[in-house]
């Protein structure tokens, strides 16, 4: 009798290592809502910025958008108290070591990336994923600044963080097939909507948007329309939610012109030159809504 062994079924794949704590990197709009939405969703969230007065508006500020939500019956006051269990600030990248995620949240320049990243290799340890907010900096050039770039990934929210549900997941020339996996799975813990992106000046996402708020504000440079009309025109029009010129003040009109000047450089094409409204208005420290004033004024 000839007994025929049976095939090897195939291995099956191993199970991804979930995100158990974050690290973010930032205490502004942006990173304080990263670590707001990390904390409701169940997961231990740490909140590090260098400038102390920032950290404690930071914190402050998602204490605020809990009491609202309670106030609304949004959230009850447990589930507010279990949230604010969850999140700690830390006075230094040092006091993160052994986390699993770090989410750099800070200004959107080159350098100042690079070398967030380099120390955040060397404290947080070498399985850690090292993720970047930016909205249109290489994701493979700040992976070039630490030694596993397999680990660098983009995790663009957009603002509101704890409203809007987009996330862009950009991967790297380098980044890995785990570590895009692990934080598409962790987008989706948060309640987002994780689109995968290459990378590319601007993503999709400000690629596409900022030429349309640039061409807005050459619009109202040239006297076409005051900014009120152009943005009806757009929300009523074209059904945006929000017209071009409200949308660049809740942005930052000086986040605009960084990453403007981000296209013009990399892509190397200039229908990207920032509209010079735009540059005087930087200059005069006319930022939008942070800073009370931008192509609308704001109490």
């Amino acid at each position: 009798m000839t007994v025929t062994a049976s095939p090897q079924a195939p291995d099956a794949p191993a199970a991804l290592e979930p995100i158990r704590s974050v690290l973010v990197v930032g205490a502004g709009t942006m990173g304080s809502g990263i670590a707001q939405v990390v904390a409701e969703a169940g997961i231990a969230a740490l909140l590090v910025d260098s400038h102390a007065p920032s950290l404690a508006r930071g914190m402050g500020g998602i204490d605020a958008a809990w009491e609202r939500a309670v106030a609304k019956g949004r959230r009850s006051e447990e589930e507010a108290a279990n949230a604010r269990s969850r999140i700690r600030a830390v006075a230094s990248l040092a006091d993160a070591a052994g986390v699993d995620l770090v989410i750099e949240a800070i200004v959107e320049n080159v350098e100042a990336k690079e070398a967030l990243f380099r120390e955040a290799a060397a404290a947080v340890g070498p399985g850690a994923i090292l993720a970047s907010n930016t909205s249109s900096i290489s994701i493979t050039r700040l992976a070039a600044a630490v030694p596993q770039p397999e680990r660098v990934v983009g995790l663009h929210f957009f603002n509101p963080v704890p409203v809007l549900p987009l996330v862009e997941v950009v991967r790297g020339l380098g980044t890995s097939d785990e570590t895009i996996a692990r934080t598409i799975a962790f987008a989706r813990r948060l309640g987002k909507t994780p689109v995968e992106v290459n990378d590319f000046p601007g993503f999709v996402a400000n690629r596409v948007l900022l030429p349309m708020i640039n061409e807005a504000i050459f619009a109202l440079g040239e006297g076409v329309a005051d900014a009120a009309s152009i943005d009806a025109v757009m929300r009523l029009g074209m059904s945006h939610p929000m017209g071009p010129l409200a949308l660049a003040d809740l942005i930052g009109l000086d986040v605009c012109l960084d990453i403007l000047a981000t296209l013009q450089r990399d892509i190397g094409d200039d229908k990207y030159r920032a509209a010079p409204l735009l540059r005087r208005l930087v200059a005069a420290g006319k930022l939008g809504r942070k800073s009370g004033e931008g192509f609308y004024r704001y109490d």
